[in-house]
């Protein structure tokens, strides 16, 4: 598998990173790009934040991206500190995120208040935790259905991280809105990211997502990585179908993204942002753009479009995954997480 040589490839792309490790022996160090996970790849573990750390540093990794609130047992400060004591001491850098900021997105869930509330308490988190960001999201591809389409979305949005924009500033912690299940192509991100202030908000850039708005992940890098904070990055496989294409996310190697191009260029674009990996691998998608009717909720831009299917045409069909109901299933499933993202 192509995977295997996912480190070596980032060890050749480090030489022009700008994050900087201290020498044992005095003598200057080479530049390296930290390497992370995010907890969504190994969900069905069902671990908290504790658990994540000991299976990040057995990892021997540099970064931990806990993007779920839930994934912590309390949100009190005492909590969060003693998170932090335990991350440190396992030399791991946290990242963080949650969910929807915008209060019309389908997605929305009211777990933690309105979405400014949401907001201002992941800033007291990220800030507590000593994590540079706050990752939050729109939503997903529904919202591009709704009443003003996906820029009434966007503004809404913006409206909302605008009016946190002291509290971002106070903290020190800038917002990284991630392009999220096929909610906002790359220019519709960079759009909001730049409405709402580059001065606290950034991009968590997802590869796997970019193909759910028939992009090149090559090409949303260009787009986004300027802008980046952190990442969520997996590898996809698309291929043609008679309506339009299929995707099915894989493990970073087995899908069509050159990472060796990839993370050199992520080096000249982004070079003290994290490669943070997110496996979410198994299940397809069929995205009829060959429909004039698929257009009406998607912004067309045939040279965009135009990468796409050229992924698509060398992309080769795979057969989705599915495990097993039961205790059976579950334990495929743990083992099947944790395989593609090791």
């Amino acid at each position: 598998m192509r995977r295997r040589t996912f480190l070596h490839t980032l060890s050749l792309a480090a030489t022009a990173s700008a994050v900087m490790r201290p020498s044992l022996s005095g003598a200057s160090a080479k530049p390296k790009i930290a390497l992370g996970i995010d907890n969504f790849a190994v969900r069905a573990m069902g671990w908290k934040a504790p658990d994540l750390i000991r299976y990040a540093a057995s990892l021997r990794l540099d970064t931990l991206f806990i993007s779920d609130l839930d994934a912590f047992e309390s949100l009190e400060d005492s909590a969060l500190k003693e998170v932090r004591r335990q991350a440190d001491a396992a030399g791991l850098a946290l990242y963080v995120g949650g969910w929807s900021i915008c209060p019309t997105s389908k997605t929305f869930k009211a777990n933690w208040g309105t979405a400014e509330e949401h907001l201002r308490l992941g800033i007291r988190v990220a800030k507590t935790l000593g994590s540079p960001v706050y990752r939050a999201i729109l939503g997903n591809m529904e919202d591009r259905k709704t009443p003003g389409g996906i820029q009434a979305r966007i503004a809404d949005t913006v409206t909302v991280l605008k009016a946190c924009r002291r509290d971002a500033h106070t903290a020190g912690i800038k917002i990284a809105m991630e392009n999220h299940g096929g909610d906002m192509h790359s220019w519709e991100t960079r759009q909001l990211i730049e409405d709402a202030g580059t001065d606290f908000v950034g991009c968590n850039i997802d590869s796997g997502n970019a193909a759910w708005t028939l992009e090149d992940p090559m090409d949303v890098l260009e787009t986004l990585g300027p802008v980046t904070l952190c990442s969520s990055l997996r590898d996809d496989m698309i291929w043609d179908t008679p309506e339009g294409a299929a995707v099915q996310w894989t493990a970073a190697g087995d899908g069509l993204i050159d990472w060796k191009v990839f993370s050199q260029r992520w080096s000249q674009l982004c070079p003290k942002v994290p490669i943070m990996i997110e496996t979410i691998s198994g299940a397809q998608r069929i995205f009829p753009y060959k429909q004039p009717e698929f257009w009406q909720y998607y912004d067309k831009r045939p040279d965009k479009l135009a990468k796409f299917t050229a992924l698509a045409a060398r992309g080769t069909p795979l057969t989705p995954f599915k495990a097993p109901p039961g205790p059976e299933g579950k334990l495929i499933t743990q083992n099947t997480q944790k395989a593609e993202l090791e």
